[in-house]
């Protein structure tokens, strides 16, 4: 089990993702490094903020459930994310991750997007 705020970036290997905690909530673990984006495991039960990307993001849900809130056209909409599920944002969407509980997330980001 990893218990880091923003671990070095690992080496070849493989994380048990669902046994994966941080110090605080959206501590992360990065994975790799791949031309401009990230790849982050992150470890939360407190929801983020709404924000808005200057990239597109990818969640993948790996343990838990989120509701993630998203604006539109339409005005904001919500979907319930469990495990295996992916969501993806594209650059300028507002949006807000909002965990049930704990959950293990995969995201996937430009580099040092909020």
């Amino acid at each position: 089990m990893l218990n880091n705020e923003f671990a070095e970036r690992m080496q070849t290997g493989m994380v048990h993702a669902a046994g994966f905690t941080a110090d605080r909530a959206w501590g992360a673990l990065e994975l790799a490094q791949i031309d401009a984006a990230t790849v982050r495991l992150h470890w939360t039960d407190t929801p983020y903020h709404w924000h808005v990307n200057d990239g597109d993001e990818v969640f993948a849900v790996l343990d838990g459930r989120v509701d993630m809130l998203y604006r539109d056209e339409d005005g904001e909409q919500c979907v319930r994310l469990g495990v295996g599920d992916v969501f993806y944002a594209a650059t300028g969407t507002a949006h807000l991750a909002m965990p049930l509980g704990e959950a293990r997330i995969l995201v996937i980001e430009r580099k040092g997007s909020e």
